[in-house]
Parts: C-alpha cells; sequence; structure tokens
C-alpha cells in the first residue's frame, strides 16, 4: 500500500501569494475602470443635459444603470430630459427619478354669452359652464323665439360657473322674453341690453322695469331707443319773465338744431336741465335758426314770451315794453326769419280794467286729487252750455262732474273753443285749476306726466288763434306718475301677503275648490299683479302631516294650481308666476296640535330670487302666507 507524498509547504505558500496579488490587481484595474466608465457616462449625460436647458438635472450613475434626478418644471420639460439622456446611452439603462413641479389649476375662460333676436329669429353666441346646461338654455331660447329660427353657436367648458353667472344669466333670458328687437350680453358680472321700443312711453317702462329687476351685484348697461315721435304741432314756447327764461315747450328735429336753441336760451337767461325733445315734423329745416333768432329777439325786447307753432312765430312782449325796442327789435327779427315763418307781434298794453269787476267775464273749472271736477262761470248759451258738460263728462267721467255755469249771450267770439281747449288741458293734470278770461287762458296744477309742460302748450297753440295770451304753472310729480310708482319685487309680495293676511285664501276640506268668501281675495291679489309683471313670483301650497305623503303633495299642488287658474281667468298675464305644491315637507307648526295643522295647510307667494333661495330664506319668507 502507497502513501502519498507530504505537501511542501515551502515550495506553495509563494504560489498562493502571487495568486492573490495577482486577483486583488485586477480587482483593483476592474474598480477603477467601473468608475471610470461611469464617471465618464454622468459627464456626457451631463454635458447633453446642460447644452440642451436641463442644468436643473442631475446625473447619477450605478453601474450600468443611470439615474436622473431633479425637479421639472413640466411634463414636457421631463420628458425632454429622457430623451436627450437617450441619445447617449441606452433608454433601457435610465432610472427616471425626476419630479415634476405642481402645475397650478387653470383658470376657467371668460364666459359670455351674446344673444340677438329680431323678427327673422334668434343666434345665441358664446362660451358657457357646462354645469349650465347649455340644452336648457336653447330649450328657453326656442320658447320665447315660438316658430323663428335659432342659431346655435354655443359652446361649453367643463369649469364652475364664476360668481355671478347664473344670476346674470337668468337675469339675461328673463329680459329677453318682453324685448322682441334687442341685443343681450351677459358676463358673470355685467348685462349689457340695447333694444328698440316703439314709442317713448315704452322705454321709460322698460327702462324702469330692467333697472327695478337687475340683481343685487350685476352692473346693468341700458341702451333703449324709440323712434322719433310725430310733433303735431311742431311747437316751442320761450318766456322770460322776474324769474329768468324757461320754455314751457322745446322741439327740435336733430341734436344739433336741439343744440342751437337751447344755447340761444341760455344767452337769454335760461337756468337749470332742460328737455329738448326731439320729433318729426318741423316745418323747416331753419327751424333751429328761426327759434333761435325768435328767442333773442325776446331777450332783447325783455319780458313776455315767444311761441312757435308750427311756421308760426307768436312774440307777446310784457306791459311796459318800449316802443321803440318793440319796433326796431320785431323789424329785425323779420328780415332775420326764412321766408316760410310768418311772424305776429304784440306789445301788451294796460287797459286801467279791475280784473275784480263783476262785468269781466271769467270760466274756472278745477281739478280735486280725487278727480272730481266743478265747473263755474259763464258759457254763451244753452247749447254750448250742454256741449262743454258733454265733453267734461268725456274727459272727465260722467259722475265725477259738477256743472254750476250760466249762459251769458254778451261773451267774446270765440269763447267756446278757448273754454274747451283749457279743459282738454286740464285733463292731462292729475289736480289743478284752469281759468278762461278774454284776455288771458291760465292752467295750474300736478301731473304724473314728464311731458305735462310741452302737452299742454301743444293743444293750446294747435287750438286757440295765434298770439292767444296763456300762462302755465303746472308740475311734475313723480309720485303720481304711473310708471315711476310701480312697485319693487319686495314691494310686490309684501303687497300681495297684506291682502291675503285681510281674508285668507280657503279651500273646501279635501278640496282644490276655492271657497266663495276667498274670492275677494283672489281678485285683490290680481289687481296687484297687473303692476308686477315682470317679478318672478311663487304660488307655494301646503298641507299639514295628516294622510299620505304623496296624497298631500298632490293636493298641495292641485291647490296652487287653482290658485294660479283663478288669477289667470281675470285675465292678468301670469308668465311670471309658478305654482309649487310642498306637501308635508315644510311644516311651519306642530302637526301634533289643531292649530298647528291649521298654520301647516296654507298658500304661500314668495319672491323667486334669481338663484335658488336657501332655506334660511324659505324660512324669512314662511311668514307670509294664508291658512286653509
Amino acid at each position: 500500500m502507497s502513501r502519498s507524498a507530504p505537501l511542501n509547504l515551502k515550495n506553495f505558500v509563494p504560489h498562493l501569494l502571487a495568486i492573490l496579488i495577482a486577483g486583488a490587481g485586477c480587482l483593483g484595474v476592474a474598480f477603477w475602470a467601473k468608475e471610470r466608465i461611469e464617471a465618464k457616462t454622468a459627464t456626457d449625460i451631463g454635458l447633453v443635459l446642460a447644452q440642451n436647458g436641463h442644468d436643473w438635472a442631475e446625473v447619477t450613475t450605478n453601474g450600468l444603470q443611470v439615474a436622473l434626478i431633479g425637479t421639472a418644471p413640466n411634463e414636457a420639460t421631463r420628458f425632454a430630459a429622457l430623451s436627450a439622456a437617450g441619445r447617449i446611452v441606452d433608454a433601457s439603462r435610465i432610472l427616471d427619478q425626476m419630479n415634476v413641479k405642481a402645475t397650478a389649476a387653470l383658470s376657467a375662460p371668460a364666459f359670455s354669452i351674446e344673444i340677438l333676436k329680431n323678427d327673422d329669429g334668434m343666434s345665441l353666441i358664446g362660451l358657457v359652464p357646462t354645469e349650465s346646461d347649455p340644452d336648457t338654455i336653447l330649450e328657453r331660447a326656442r320658447r320665447i323665439a315660438g316658430t323663428a329660427r335659432i342659431t346655435d353657436l354655443l359652446e361649453s367648458a367643463d369649469y364652475a360657473p364664476p360668481i355671478g353667472w347664473e344670476r346674470a344669466l337668468t337675469f339675461g333670458l328673463n329680459a329677453l322674453e318682453t324685448l322682441p328687437r334687442s341685443k343681450i350680453s351677459i358676463s358673470p358680472n355685467r348685462v349689457a341690453i340695447t333694444a328698440a321700443a316703439p314709442d317713448r312711453d315704452a322705454k321709460r317702462r322698460i327702462e324702469r322695469a330692467l333697472n327695478r329687476d337687475a340683481p343685487t351685484g350685476i352692473a346693468l348697461a341700458l341702451n333703449i331707443t324709440a323712434p322719433r315721435p310725430v310733433i303735431s304741432p311742431f311747437t316751442l314756447r320761450f318766456l322770460i319773465d322776474a324769474d329768468g327764461g324757461r320754455f314751457d315747450a322745446c322741439s327740435a328735429d336733430t341734436e344739433t338744431a336741439r343744440d342751437t336753441i337751447l344755447a340761444a336760451a341760455i344767452a337769454a337767461g335760461l337756468s337749470g336741465d332742460t328737455n329738448c325733445q326731439l320729433g318729426l315734423g318741423t316745418p323747416s329745416s331753419q327751424w333751429a335758426e328761426a327759434a333761435a333768432a325768435s328767442i333773442a329777439a325776446l331777450d332783447a325786447i325783455g319780458d313776455g314770451t315767444v311761441t312757435l307753432s308750427n311756421a308760426d312765430i307768436a312774440i307777446v312782449a310784457s306791459e311796459g315794453t318800449s316802443q321803440d325796442v318793440f319796433d326796431r327789435v320785431i323789424g329785425e327779427l323779420e328780415g332775420q326769419l326764412p321766408d316760410v315763418f310768418s311772424l305776429t307781434a304784440i306789445r301788451t298794453e294796460s287797459e286801467g280794467q279791475d280784473t275784480n269787476d263783476e262785468s269781466q267775464p271769467e270760466f274756472v273749472a278745477t281739478r280735486s286729487p280725487e278727480g272730481l271736477v266743478q265747473l263755474r262761470g259763464r258759457i254763451g248759451d244753452d247749447l254750448t252750455q250742454t256741449a262743454v258738460q258733454n265733453f267734461a263728462a268725456a274727459h272727465f267721467g260722467s259722475g265725477n262732474v259738477y256743472p254750476a255755469t250760466r249762459t251769458d249771450a254778451s261773451l267774446p267770439s270765440g269763447w267756446p273753443t278757448r273754454v274747451l281747449t283749457a279743459l282738454e288741458s286740464l285733463a292731462l293734470l292729475n289736480n289743478g285749476a284752469t281759468i278762461v278770461t278774454p284776455e288771458t287762458i291760465e292752467i295750474s296744477g300736478v301731473s304724473g306726466r314728464v311731458d305735462v309742460r310741452s302737452e299742454i302748450t301743444r293743444i293750446l297753440t294747435s287750438k286757440l288763434p295765434e298770439g292767444t295770451d296763456f300762462a302755465l304753472d303746472v308740475s311734475y310729480s313723480e309720485a303720481l306718475d304711473p310708471l315711476a310708482a310701480l312697485p319693487t319685487p319686495e314691494e310686490c309680495v309684501e303687497q300681495i301677503n297684506a291682502a291675503v293676511a285681510r281674508k285668507k285664501i280657503t279651500f273646501a276640506p279635501s278640496s282644490t275648490d276655492i271657497e266663495d268668501d276667498a274670492m275677494e281675495t283672489i281678485d285683490a291679489i290680481s289687481e296687484l299683479l297687473r303692476d308686477c309683471q315682470t317679478v318672478k313670483i311663487e304660488i307655494g301650497g301646503h298641507t299639514d302631516s295628516q294622510g299620505r305623503e304623496i296624497m298631500n303633495q298632490q293636493l298641495s299642488q292641485a291647490r296652487a294650481d287653482a290658485v294660479l287658474n283663478a288669477i289667470m281667468s281675470r285675465r292678468v298675464l301670469t308668465s311670471n308666476l309658478s305654482a309649487q305644491g310642498y306637501g308635508e315637507t315644510k311644516p311651519i307648526a306642530d302637526n301634533g296640535s289643531d292649530a298647528g295643522r291649521e298654520a301647516n295647510r296654507r298658500i304661500e307667494f314668495r319672491l323667486v330670487l334669481p338663484e335658488a333661495a336657501t332655506e334660511d330664506a324659505y324660512a324669512q319668507d314662511a311668514s307670509e302666507e294664508t291658512t286653509e
């Protein structure tokens, strides 16, 4: 049996050391090579990133893997940095450890709608929030347009409606219903309306209603135009007395003509604001020149009046005017006037007559604030007396006229015409008086018409002989103006509920039939609603909790509808009214007692706000009620 040769340690150790040294050298070279490669890769990628503007990115390497670290300003920049690094090393070796800055929420676009409406159709152009539901807007526009063509150019964006948008949109669409030819521009905080009204009264009525109904916080820009009226006769009356100069009536055919007339009046002593009406019907394109020359002539004479009625000009100089001055000024004026105009000039002379003399004929008519008219004084004969009484009855109502006149065959020529013209003028006043004498006609009082002085002047100048002297002391009262006196939306609801409080609306038990006793209240509400036809009002029906909930809701809806139908049957426009049944869901008292159930069975009139009413607003309005 053989045995192995013993290990020669003396020869083995040197060889082992050599192997270990060689292995360590190779390992060191490998680490050195790795670091060189990683450093070069990081340097190359860093240079490329810097050259492309990505100096925000940091490069780290770990063997074959390359990590990009940093915060990119946006997603596109992050992707560009990855692409730049991918040109140096394979994209599979790149670790994306970059972040992207938080992007600020995109601001909502500028929402707006422009609606054009005319006889041919309607077009809607603009951008609206998706939440506003463009289909709903179009459906309402179709209801307004009827059979007319609708052009839909609306777009939507999925953003929350800005503050004020819904109120402005609701108000603009409501206004669209009342304006046949209009342009309405709606933005979150502003509504601009351009429209044409058939006449001046309609223009005032539209402007008052829109200003009254405009939501709080919404700027309203109005441009309501009306065709110029035909003024017949085309009238101007200017007078100068101890108080200065003023117009009883002023008409002009153009803005330039109006400015020319007002400039002449200001030079003659006119002070304060004056409305010179623009209209059609001027007898000459030189109306302004004739009017300005006539006013200047009166200023040169002194106190008196100048009246232009179509092409007839009458100057009445006051008592005491120098004859020389009068003759000179009138002569100069005759030379200045265009050929179409004729001039009559009168210088008042004192006759020393006692105006309190019983022989002085006089006719007096007075109208009280209640509308009662009393006629006193002298009338020519029985036929004329009958004619005057019939004329007064036609203008004031036969039951409002109290005649106390007497006949006088010695009255001057034209007396009936003077009396009837004075009565026609008095009819424009809410209360006042007229005094007719052979020398003059005096009219005084108060009216709810803004243009009352001009209208009375036109009546007198068109129906009395040229040069007839008259004096006006009439004024406008806003309190008497039927347009200015229209109630606010809040006042509408308050007045309706006051009528309800006086006599409640009641129904037959478990029925929708309004009881006869409640019809008086329906009549009162209907009359009030005639002045509130642009105010959105809800008729709410409520019940107690007895019975099934669904049956109570149906009963409350039917009762609200019954009130709406009763109002409609009285020939009141009800497009601004809505009926809503709430059943037992909104009690105002305890349903555990008879009194509480009685209180909960009610009809309520509530103002519909531009935006949905809150529960708090509902609770506040709930006190305005009627019980069954």
